[in-house]
């Protein structure tokens, strides 16, 4: 596009500049806008976390529960029965014994499944970290491309100007050697 005059480059320029500004101030509404987002999705993760601290809980408490019903229900019928075998075969094996290893057993997958929620959040946490980095680096990134594009632009515009003023420069003397 050829300018005319320095009233037109003004124009042109106001206008990108203006352009430019306002896609600024839109960015800097969107942000805002999506700072203010901001506490519904800690306040979701919290959430998140409660609840599936919760259900771990309530499936160890339910599981727990249902066992004692089981043994309660089953210890009439089997304690005769290893109380007669253990009679015969293992004097060390007893009905205590059984259900304090069985305690044991349970309580065991229900500490896996705390440590299996605990270790699930970690990971949340940890892939929340990594993200946190990505967008810092994305960021410096783009920062630096940005200021590298700038002064490519100022080194082009530059050289286009030099140019420009050789040109001018022999023009200049080709127009004086033809009218010497």
């Amino acid at each position: 596009m050829y300018m005319s005059s320095k009233k037109e480059k003004d124009r042109v320029t106001e206008i990108i500049n203006t352009t430019l500004d306002e896609t600024k101030s839109s960015v800097n509404k969107t942000t805002e806008e999506a700072k203010k987002e901001v506490p519904q999705y800690t306040k979701a993760v919290t959430e998140y976390q409660q609840e599936t601290i919760e259900a771990t809980k309530d499936i160890a408490d339910n599981f727990l529960e249902s066992q004692k019903q089981v043994i309660n229900s089953m210890q009439s019928l089997w304690i005769p029965y290893i109380e007669n075998m253990q009679n015969a075969y293992w004097s060390y094996w007893t009905p205590k014994r059984a259900t304090e290893n069985y305690t044991r057993a349970v309580s065991n997958m229900t500490d896996s499944s705390i440590a299996a929620t605990r270790l699930a959040n970690n990971f949340m946490f940890s892939s929340m970290e990594a993200w946190r980095t990505t967008v810092k680096h994305t960021r410096d990134n783009a920062i630096e491309i940005s200021r590298l594009n700038a002064n490519y632009a100022r080194t082009l515009q530059n050289a286009a100007m030099d140019n420009l003023r050789d040109y001018q420069a022999r023009a200049y003397q080709t127009r004086d050697y033809q009218f010497s």
